[in-house]
C-alpha cells in the first residue's frame, strides 16, 4: 500500500498536523471557485456542451466505468462525443490523440471506441478539446475526464462519482489528511452525484443533491485474442490462475477474489506500469487474468491464456432520462 493511502485511511497523530492543512485546502477551493464566478479569473466556453466526469476522491471511485456507461449512452442516442483528459507526467506535451504509446485509463478509452469517440490528451484540457473539435468537426459533446476543480473550462453538466467503500472514501477527510478532493456539501447544486456502495453509508437527509445509484459489475472475462469468447469468473473453476494488475486495480481485484472464492495468485505492479511480455508469461498457469485496461496494453504480445476483466457500471435508469433531457434542452445542440 502507498504511504499516502496508509495515512488517508486511518486517523493517526499525523492528522493533528494535516487537518489544519485540509481546512486551508477547502478555503482555497472555495476562493478559487468564487474568483471564476466573479470573472476575476477568465473562463472558456466551448462551442459544444461540456460534461465533466470526475470522482470526489483521489481513488477512481467508479469514475471510469461511469464514463464508459455515459459514452455508450450518448452513442446509442445519436450524439457524437469526444473525450479530453490531462496528460500525466509520462504523457506531458501538446494536445494529441491517445495512441498505443499511451497507457492506463486513457488508452482503455481510446481502444474501446476508436474514431466513434475520439480521445485526446494534453497539459491544457481546453487546448486538447479545441484540437479535438478541429480534427473531428462532427463531435457535438466534449466529455472531460477529471476536471472537478478545473473551473477555467465552463461545464454544462457535472457528473461526480462517489464510492463509499473504505478504500475510496477513506477516513472521510479532505486532502492532505484524507483522500477526498471535495465534500458533498461543497458541490454545486446542479452537480449529478452517482454513488457506489450507497447502502452502506449514511446520507444527510438535508443533502441538496439527489444521489443516483450505481453498481459496478466485474464478474465476466473475455479472451484478449478472441473477445467473442466470454466466461464468468466462476467458470474458471479450479484452474491454475495468475492475476496481474497495476496498483490502481489491486483492491477491487482482491475483493473479486474474496467474493468469488477464486483460487489465484495476485501479482501487482506499480501505478502506470508499462507491461511487458514477461509480466504475463507463467509456464505453470492455465489462465492469466488482468483488468481490461491492463490487458489491452498487452494485446500486441498476448497469448491464448490471457483474459481481460471489464468493469461495467449499472446505473439508475432515471439518470439516463435526466442526462438526455439536459442535453436535448441545450441550445448548442
Amino acid at each position: 500500500m502507498k504511504l499516502s493511502a496508509l495515512y488517508w485511511h486511518r486517523i493517526t497523530p499525523l492528522h493533528f498536523v494535516l487537518w489544519p492543512l485540509s481546512v486551508l485546502y477547502r478555503f482555497f477551493l472555495a476562493g478559487k471557485k468564487l474568483c471564476y464566478w466573479l470573472d476575476i479569473f477568465p473562463s472558456i466556453k466551448l462551442p459544444v456542451p461540456v460534461i465533466i466526469v470526475d470522482s470526489i476522491s483521489m481513488d477512481d471511485g467508479g469514475k471510469t466505468p461511469l464514463l464508459l456507461w455515459l459514452v455508450d449512452l450518448l452513442l446509442a442516442h445519436g450524439f457524437h462525443p469526444g473525450i479530453v483528459t490531462q496528460g500525466s507526467s509520462d504523457n506531458a506535451g501538446p494536445p494529441a490523440a491517445v495512441t498505443s504509446t499511451n497507457n492506463g485509463k486513457a488508452f482503455l478509452l481510446a481502444q474501446l471506441w476508436g474514431k466513434s469517440c475520439p480521445v485526446w490528451m494534453g497539459n491544457d484540457r481546453i487546448a486538447a478539446a479545441q484540437a479535438l473539435l478541429t480534427a473531428y468537426p462532427e463531435c457535438n459533446i466534449i466529455i472531460s475526464n477529471d476536471g472537478l476543480q478545473y473551473h477555467r473550462l465552463e461545464r454544462d453538466i457535472e457528473v461526480i462519482a462517489i464510492d463509499f467503500n473504505e478504500q475510496s472514501f477513506g477516513n472521510g477527510m479532505l486532502l492532505p489528511a484524507g483522500p477526498l478532493r471535495s465534500v458533498l456539501k461543497d458541490l454545486e447544486k446542479s452537480s449529478i452525484l452517482v454513488a457506489n456502495n450507497l447502502q452502506n453509508h449514511y446520507i444527510d437527509p438535508n443533502q441538496q443533491n439527489k444521489i443516483y445509484n450505481m453498481k459496478l459489475v466485474n464478474e465476466t472475462a473475455y479472451l484478449v485474442l478472441d473477445p467473442q469468447q466470454r466466461k464468468t469468473i466462476a467458470d474458471f473453476g479450479n484452474a491454475s490462475i495468475r492475476i496481474v494488475t497495476d496498483a490502481d486495480n489491486v483492491h477491487w481485484l482482491y475483493e473479486l477474489m474474496q467474493k468469488t472464492g477464486l483460487n489465484a495468485e495476485l501479482h501487482s505492479h506499480p501505478e502506470n506500469h508499462r507491461f511487458k511480455t514477461e509480466d504475463i508469461h507463467f509456464t505453470d498457469a492455465d489462465i492469466v487474468l488482468m483488468p481490461e485496461e491492463n490487458a489491452l496494453q498487452c494485446k500486441g504480445f498476448a497469448h491464448g491464456k490471457l483474459w481481460a476483466i471489464p468493469q461495467k457500471a449499472w446505473v439508475n435508469s432515471e439518470l439516463q432520462s435526466v442526462l438526455l433531457r439536459k442535453l436535448r434542452g441545450n441550445p448548442a445542440l
